[in-house]
């Protein structure tokens, strides 16, 4: 149950990074990579603080930590920057659709136990989240940003992966943040001829960084090394959901038929993936 609760908390916070870079990228309180990187350089100063306050230091492998600060930078720079041209839902279903084919497909290679019922329940999440995001009518999605929005799930899937494999969830989110930050600066710098900087969307970067991605993204990598590659992929489709009722509560917007089937469909697809893991391979005995 903790496990559980944690995960969802998680989730939670994911969900208000997103409804934090509709708020401030979409109105134009800030530019997208101006938002992304004080989102980041926000998320380093307030891990690095808790870290000497609890006296750890950034203990992972340099190699672990590029790792994540590399693919950390790609999420970041493909999503803030393939948002403002794409429709919200179907970037939402580009970006959770490829961290879904990523994780599943990682699983595969390193020959994790994956079942049946698992890749259904997949499929049935997925499914239920294109039916609640999808576009009416014709949406305008641009080639290179529905490219640029897989890179970002791509990276995305790519830091989780990363995370799995860690013992100081904190410490190395520090550390990853703050390569990050460092290295999302030559892509700002090339793309500073838009840029927009307001308090207001300064304040929703700040808190973005600070609480919703430092602290929601130290607390997954707490979560990712007790949960199966298969069902850290599927949990994450409740995300859009999660933000669209979210938005239904916070501005009013009606909640409709579509809505709740397509969420039955993603939370009896999540179920199924954690409630119907792969049984064990049995040992063939030698002689």
């Amino acid at each position: 149950m903790r496990l559980i609760a944690l995960t969802t908390l998680v989730m939670i916070a994911f969900a208000a990074n997103s409804i934090l870079g509709r708020w401030a990228i979409g109105p134009g309180h800030m530019d997208a990579t101006g938002f992304g990187l004080l989102r980041l350089a926000s998320g380093a100063v307030t891990l690095w603080a808790l870290c000497l306050v609890q006296g750890q230091r950034p203990t992972d492998g340099w190699r672990r930590s590029m790792a994540g600060g590399a693919s950390l930078t790609l999420y970041m720079v493909g999503f803030s920057v393939a948002y403002v041209a794409l429709d919200a839902g179907l970037g939402a279903l580009v970006l959770f659709g490829v961290v879904q084919v990523s994780m599943f497909g990682w699983s595969l290679v390193q020959r994790e136990p994956v079942s049946a019922a698992q890749m259904f329940g997949a499929c049935v999440a997925l499914a239920g989240l294109a039916y609640v995001v999808w576009p009416g009518g014709e949406a305008a999605a641009p080639l290179w940003a529905v490219l640029l929005m897989a890179a970002g799930g791509l990276g995305w899937g790519i830091y989780s992966l990363v995370g799995r494999g860690t013992t100081t969830p904190l410490a190395s989110s520090a550390v990853n943040f703050l390569l990050a930050t460092g290295m999302i600066l030559p892509v700002v710098w090339f793309m500073n001829g838009g840029a927009v900087v307001t308090a207001f969307g300064c304040l929703l970067a700040v808190i973005s960084g600070a609480v919703t991605s430092g602290l929601g993204y130290a607390l997954w990598y707490r979560v990712l090394p007790q949960i199966p590659a298969p069902v850290a992929a599927t949990v994450q489709l409740s995300v859009p959901v999660i933000a669209i009722f979210a938005g239904a509560v916070i501005l009013g917007e009606p909640v409709g038929t579509r809505l709740l089937l397509g969420t039955a469909a993603v939370l009896g697809g999540i179920a199924a993936v954690i409630l119907c893991p792969a049984r064990p391979r049995r040992r063939v005995p030698e002689g």
